[in-house]
């Protein structure tokens, strides 16, 4: 590779990223991941409050195959085959990011110095990487491109893997078209912190621990469609030994996953992995067409996790791949032709680590992972649950928006749980840390039927599906939790939808359903009484009140004893604050019972 290509190493990442300025007049940031299976760019809002949930106003991608590009047939005489882009692809991308920086610039207002492009693994390989560069000034004078070494390709995809959540504890692996990186983060613990000085951070720690190998679903199928068997058998071997090689690194480097993989060969636990990339992602869309929640409510990879034991299954979605004709959603033609190639990929992986208890599939990569590490470290460890959300609305301004308030609302769903029951043992919006985001849609859409806000409810917790902090669980919790807010009248339609979102919940937490019902039908008893966001503590202290105690049975009983005002129960009708749980527990084979009883302060 030319000197004169601009490479980007753990040491000088900093310098290369545009500065993110709370103060700064403008917070849009474009980005361009020059990939080996394709060409992603995308245009992001990073504007404080917000910046945390690395806002994406615009994205598209071009299906230019970098990979292809370098390993097309050789037509020499003696059958050498030199990495070197042709000029028809060099146009090509040439002109693809000229577009893309007109698009950023001129519809998007970004800044030309907030406009960044970045290469992998094809570039790194090429030859002529120069003249591509060259090509790419002429037609975009002002567009500068970095070469990402190993070590930062694995800095962006690991925080691009964690910027879907709140913390992340696992072995993170990104499979792209050339390679496939793993490494180990541990965010647990580090929310809200601030950097320290002379501290490592555990993001860049785990990038330098990291494993590169050149085994990307591109590069792979080509061996395993024209190379001969014995080629094949020595490549997969090399690909097994390197995997455990990767793994065994780790856990000398990581004392946590050591940890880990010792029980986990002792079956007393497992290990979470986090899988971003193409090629990964389209595992897990094999996966989720096979779950057995059909259809699956949710449509979309991003943050899916299936259980280890699914996840192990490679020679079932082995041949779903070959035998099913259909259009299999998220899956691309070309990913359906490399599925062998991402399989041997994914049984290597199994073989190496011990025991797979959970896999999760990230939307982050490589363009995530570089915004996030433009963010101060208190903005990337913060909680992006905690935050304005745009699902629906936000917390109101003026006096809702205090914490104060918040917390007493809050503090009045708990009181509702009977004394001593541990909100964290069961799956639900406290426990998924989804408080104040189901608070703020308490009081939403007061001016529509309660029929069409549980329709809403519904379809509004999935129709966002990439935004940071909310797992498959968590959507599913909170689109059944607000339905029973609203009573959850559903057309038969809605309620198709309902019961896949139930099963989803279920079968994360047989309780967690039941659990769900109630706090929706407590919820919508207390908007009852306080039609509006409260504007203070007292307006919720001074109405209404819960206290709830539990009778463990042949079916369990939940005593709730409701208390309001005299002021507040004017026009009541008590009846009806009874009836809004004529539904909990009734699920199923729910073995539960709600008595309700209703009083009035003289």
């Amino acid at each position: 590779m030319s000197s004169t290509v601009d490479i980007v190493t753990i040491g000088n990442y900093k310098e290369k990223l545009p500065r993110w300025d709370p103060n700064s007049k403008n917070h849009r940031y474009a980005l361009v991941d020059m990939g080996s299976n394709g060409i992603r760019f995308s245009v992001s809002d990073l504007c404080p409050p917000r910046a945390r949930l690395l806002k994406c106003l615009y994205r598209e991608r071009a299906a230019i195959s970098l990979f292809d590009a370098l390993n097309r047939p050789s037509t020499s005489a003696h059958g050498d085959h030199p990495l070197v882009f042709p000029d028809a692809t060099i146009k090509q991308v040439s002109q693809t990011l000229a577009r893309f920086r007109s698009i950023a610039v001129d519809s998007y207002d970004v800044p030309p110095s907030q406009l960044i492009v970045f290469a992998t693994e094809a570039m790194r390989r090429a030859e002529n990487a120069a003249s591509m560069l060259e090509a790419i000034r002429a037609e975009a004078p002002d567009l500068s491109v970095h070469i990402l070494s190993p070590q930062v390709e694995t800095l962006f995809g690991a925080v691009g893997a964690r910027s879907s959540f709140v913390d992340v504890k696992g072995l993170i692996l990104d499979l792209g078209g050339g390679s496939v990186q793993m490494t180990w983060m541990d965010t647990s613990g580090t929310s809200g912190h601030q950097e320290d000085q002379g501290q490592p951070l555990p993001e860049v720690e785990a990038a330098v621990a990291g494993q590169s190998l050149p085994f990307g679903a591109a590069r792979l199928i080509k061996i395993l469609d024209t190379a001969h068997v014995d080629v094949q058998t020595s490549e997969k071997a090399k690909l097994q030994d390197g995997m455990a090689k990767a793994f065994q690194t780790l856990c000398a480097k990581f004392p946590t996953l050591a940890q880990l993989a010792a029980e986990a060969r002792g079956k007393e636990a497992g290990i979470d992995i986090f899988l971003c990339g193409g090629g990964f992602r389209g595992y897990g869309s094999m996966i989720m067409h096979n779950n057995p929640i059909q259809p699956y409510p949710i449509p979309s990879i991003g943050s899916y996790t299936a259980s280890g034991q699914l996840f192990n299954k490679t020679k079932e979605m082995l041949k779903v791949n070959t035998s099913f004709e259909g259009k299999i959603f998220g899956m691309s033609k070309r990913r359906r032709a490399q599925f062998p190639a991402i399989v041997t990929v994914v049984e290597a992986l199994i073989a190496a680590v011990p025991l797979i208890r959970s896999a999760t599939f990230c939307s982050g990569g490589n363009r995530e992972g570089a915004l996030l590490m433009m963010l101060p470290r208190e903005i990337r460890n913060s909680n992006p649950l905690s935050l304005p959300d745009d699902i629906e609305s936000s917390i109101p301004s003026g006096p809702a928006q205090g914490g104060t308030t918040l917390q007493a609302l809050l503090s009045t769903l708990h009181s509702a749980f009977p004394p001593g029951f541990d909100l964290t043992s069961v799956a639900s919006v406290f426990s998924l840390q989804l408080g104040p985001l189901y608070a703020s849609h308490i009081w939403c859409r007061m001016g529509e039927s309660d029929a069409a806000n549980a329709s809403s409810a519904l379809h509004d917790a999935i129709n966002h599906p990439d935004s940071p902090g909310l797992t498959h669980l968590a959507r599913a919790v909170l689109a059944v939790t607000l339905c029973a807010r609203w009573g959850a009248n559903l057309g038969p339609i809605d309620q198709q939808l309902q019961r896949n979102l139930r099963e989803l919940v279920d079968a994360a937490d047989p309780n967690a359903g039941f659990w769900a019902d109630y706090t929706g039908a407590v919820t919508a008893a207390l908007a009852t009484v306080i039609p509006a966001w409260p504007k203070s503590n007292e307006a919720i202290r001074d109405k209404i009140s819960f206290r709830s105690s539990a009778e463990q049975g042949k079916k369990y009983k939940l005593h709730l004893e409701i208390t309001i005002s005299k002021e507040a129960s004017r026009g009541l009708d008590l009846d009806d604050l009874r009836e809004l749980f004529k539904k909990v527990g009734k699920h199923g084979d729910e073995k539960k019972k709600v008595i309700v009883t209703v009083n009035v302060l003289a």
